[in-house]
């Protein structure tokens, strides 16, 4: 079996990616793909199976992730970030609604705290709750990742490009975490080349 990635922002960013909404590329469209691709990143043990159900809740999962990181975009959340809470109390914007569907998949793959085991020198973490071998305890992991990568700091950087013909997840490496697009020489000036042509039509 391949190792886990040891890096949750990566993982999160390729499962969110299997989705390639540009091309019409989905790499998880039966169970088997779904169990091929939990083995492939060393998730679940090799020749474990999946279910049309397991691939209904990866498939919610990876749709709430991408709502999620989209919610990355924006002063509100680049404020909080930097500055914690507001001083005020909550505001508003700073607690996005989700879809349900991200709840329900969360709520399928239960987790508990573990001291040691698969995590590294013995540092306490979330792990699935469900015995191994299954897709949904590699599911678990995935979900498990979400407050790993927060502890790493790099949750409030996962972000997906807004150009809404891609919406491909990426983590945003720039000082300022201002970056909107995957890729600024591709889908950056298709988002700027339409707002100059709406300008040019106004």
């Amino acid at each position: 079996m391949a190792e886990a990635q040891d890096d949750p922002a990566l993982l999160l960013t390729d499962f969110v990616n299997t989705l390639n909404i540009e091309d019409g590329e989905d790499e998880l469209t039966t169970p088997a793909q779904l169990a091929a691709w939990l083995a492939g990143r060393g998730l679940v043990p090799d020749g474990t199976g999946a279910s049309g159900a397991e691939l209904a809740t990866a498939t919610a999962l990876r749709e709430g992730l991408r709502e999620a990181m989209s919610e990355h975009h924006g002063p509100a959340h680049h404020e909080s970030a930097h500055h914690g809470p507001a001083q005020h109390g909550p505001r508003e914007t700073d607690f996005p609604e989700f879809p349900d569907d991200l709840d329900d998949a969360l709520a399928a793959l239960p987790l508990r705290v573990a001291l040691g085991g698969t995590r590294p020198r013995g540092a306490p973490g979330l792990v699935p709750a469900d015995p191994p071998g299954t897709a949904a305890a590699g599911l678990a992991r995935i979900a498990a990742a979400i407050m790993d990568s927060v502890a790493a700091g790099t949750w409030p950087r996962l972000k997906v490009c807004q150009e809404d013909t891609c919406r491909w997840a990426f983590l945003d490496t720039s000082k300022n975490r201002s970056r909107s697009w995957c890729s600024m020489r591709v889908c950056g000036n298709r988002t700027k080349t339409r707002a100059y042509r709406a300008r040019r039509r106004a």
